[in-house]
């Protein structure tokens, strides 16, 4: 690697996915060195992060609410950010990283391909990465893997593609309680419908994978759809956090389509909801040859997510500076796992 190990590293946000990336960098000593943490909640600051992890051992890493002054004193390389998923609520977060001349992997789904949702805000912090020579990066498992660089990843090998359809499958049950709520489990349908048409409920992210994808590909959409419905429980499901009954939402079923000369060349099915069966990820190409690749169960998106956040430190610290994706990186790969 040209850069210089370990890796110093300041985690932003501390929530469930945050705390995990914390988690999984602390196993990767000595390739990493935890030195800071940023948290606005009260009942964190002030505190060693080892109380949240409920490590044994004190790790000298206090929460702080002042980012600021975690940045000047951490000296960081690497932010990994986790707070929120919309990016005008967090871009003023994101620049405080890049001028205090961190480069930074965050989770906020529009980031990972805001170019055509919020075109000026992508404009502005590739113009702040630049000037602070770091990079900014949007990733997690999706937006910034299950269904856009694997699917990428699975046309290299065809001579010619005609048209993707990626479909993922999600037990929303199996994972942390922000995501149930996230996904309407446990509302009415009327809820559910209510809150659709905020715009701000759902999957975050869907359309910018479809962007991503098209991009990676040198296509470009005449138009791009998306809709959103409910998956209502066929029976009595009770997860540790909350309980769906028969007849309540049970999760959500997303779909956008890409539209290129006149037909659906790209779709993408997502089905995220409590007591969900046959979990999976799959990708169909259309080219030649065909492709047709299922990961089996699925990918468990609270660890991948966080393992994705740590794992494209080392390709990020080695990157252009700027405003950059996934398609932008050399293939992406875990590191520091050990050997057999």
């Amino acid at each position: 690697m040209p850069f210089p190990l370990p890796i110093r590293v300041v985690q932003f946000g501390l929530g469930p996915i945050g705390l995990g990336t914390v988690r999984l960098s602390l196993t990767k000593a000595p390739l990493v060195n935890f030195v800071g943490a940023i948290d606005i909640d009260p009942a964190k600051a002030g505190h060693d992060l080892a109380e949240l992890i409920d490590l044994d051992e004190p790790t000298d890493v206090v929460v702080s609410a002042d980012a600021e002054r975690v940045l000047a004193d951490a000296n960081a390389d690497v932010v990994l950010h986790t707070t929120g998923s919309f990016l005008p609520d967090v871009a003023d977060q994101l620049e405080v990283c890049l001028r205090a001349g961190a480069h930074v992997i965050s989770s906020a789904e529009e980031l990972s391909f805001p170019f055509d949702r919020h075109t000026d805000l992508a404009l502005r912090l590739d113009k702040t990465a630049k000037e602070a020579g770091c990079v900014l990066l949007g990733t997690g498992v999706n937006p910034g893997f299950a269904m856009d660089t694997l699917a990428l990843a699975a046309t290299v090998p065809c001579a010619h593609v005609q048209a993707i359809h990626v479909e993922r499958v999600v037990d929303a049950g199996q994972r942390r309680e922000p995501l149930q709520r996230k996904v309407g489990a446990g509302m009415t349908e009327d809820a559910f419908r209510r809150r659709a048409t905020t715009g701000t409920f759902g999957h975050i992210g869907l359309v910018e994978s479809l962007r991503m994808l098209a991009f990676g590909l040198g296509w470009t959409p005449d138009s791009v759809f998306e809709q959103l419905n409910p998956v209502l429980s066929d029976r009595d499901v009770t997860t540790p956090f909350l309980t769906v009954r028969e007849g309540e939402v049970a999760g959500i079923h997303q779909r956008a389509k890409g539209v290129f000369g006149g037909k659906t060349a790209i779709t993408l099915d997502l089905k995220m909801y409590v007591g969900a069966v046959d979990a999976r990820d799959s990708v169909v190409v259309d080219g030649d040859p065909p492709i047709d690749l299922v990961v089996r169960g699925g990918i468990f998106g609270d660890t991948a997510t966080c393992a994705l956040l740590v794992n494209m430190a080392p390709l990020v610290m080695d990157a252009k500076p700027g405003l950059r994706t996934m398609i932008d990186l050399p293939v992406p790969r875990a590191f520091g796992t050990g050997t057999l």
